[in-house]
């Protein structure tokens, strides 16, 4: 099949919209991290760092796609070990996501401590550390952690028997390029409320652990990692966007409850005034 008919085919459409659709779900922590990162560099240089960062970040994420049998190789173990209570099969898949989600934690508390440890002297010193070069390599390597997912389920969704393997891998890569366009589009308002607001700060933080986190179990995971006869399970990624949108609805009725409280006062002030 040419590549040009498959969209001439209703299911190729709704396999692409559906793989859009999850690309940017799962490409809302990537954002997340991008506007922390992002938000160390001058403010001239932030919106080139976000395209910089998100471009890169595409390129890794097709180059994936197309070595996806370098990929599929990084699933099988690399090596078993079975003692009377621990078992497991390390893959390089989990590997890299193990690194991923220890790097991700080291960020995270780091930032923390940054955001309470804040004097002259510590800007100084990391002004120099936070260079545009170190800030986008940092970006692109976390990206290709949260790659192995996007580009594992891009390829189980789309068929290679129904639409060929030429029409398969366009409608993959049209589906990455067409979602970090619209990240790209948004990273800009995301970064730039993210920044302004302290405590949406101190919470998107919050949630970089929480993802790092369930990176380090994911890793576990698929390492099928048996400890005292229990297998370490699989921690459904609804259950994590869920609480962050919980959360972020939480913030935002109290930031509405803050702005409204301070109406108030300023209200009264002007009628005492008067």
């Amino acid at each position: 099949m040419e590549v040009l008919d498959t969209f001439l085919l209703p299911t190729a459409w709704l396999a692409l919209l559906t793989l859009i659709f999850l690309e940017i779900v799962l490409g809302i922590d990537n954002i997340v991290f991008l506007s922390i990162m992002t938000s160390k560099l001058p403010p001239k240089e932030q919106p080139r760092a976000r395209t910089t960062g998100l471009l890169l970040a595409m390129l890794c994420r097709i180059g994936l796609l197309f070595g996806i049998s370098l990929l599929m190789q990084l699933t099988k173990p690399l090596f078993t070990f079975n003692t009377s209570w621990l078992s497991g099969a390390i893959s390089g898949q989990s590997i890299i996501i193990l690194v991923g989600g220890v790097f991700l934690l080291y960020k995270s508390v780091t930032e923390i401590h940054d955001k309470f440890e804040v004097n002259e002297e510590t800007i100084g010193i990391k002004s120099k550390k936070n260079g545009f070069w170190a800030i986008i390599a940092q970006i692109v390597a976390l990206d290709i952690v949260f790659s192995f997912d996007s580009v594992l389920t891009a390829v189980g969704m789309v068929s290679f028997r129904e639409f060929g393997y030429g029409g398969a891998m366009a409608i993959m890569v049209s589906a990455i390029v067409i979602a970090v366009m619209v990240m790209l589009f948004f990273s800009g308002p995301v970064s730039k409320f993210v920044n302004t607001h302290p405590t949406i700060q101190m919470l998107a933080l919050s949630f970089l652990i929480l993802i790092g986190l369930m990176l380090i179990l994911e890793s576990a995971h698929l390492s099928k990692l048996n400890v005292f006869g229990q297998e370490v399970g699989e921690i459904p990624k609804g259950y994590i966007y869920f609480a962050i949108a919980f959360s972020l609805l939480v913030e935002f009725l109290n930031m509405k409850l803050k702005k409204k409280s301070k109406q108030k006062k300023v209200s009264q002030h002007s009628s005492d005034i008067e």
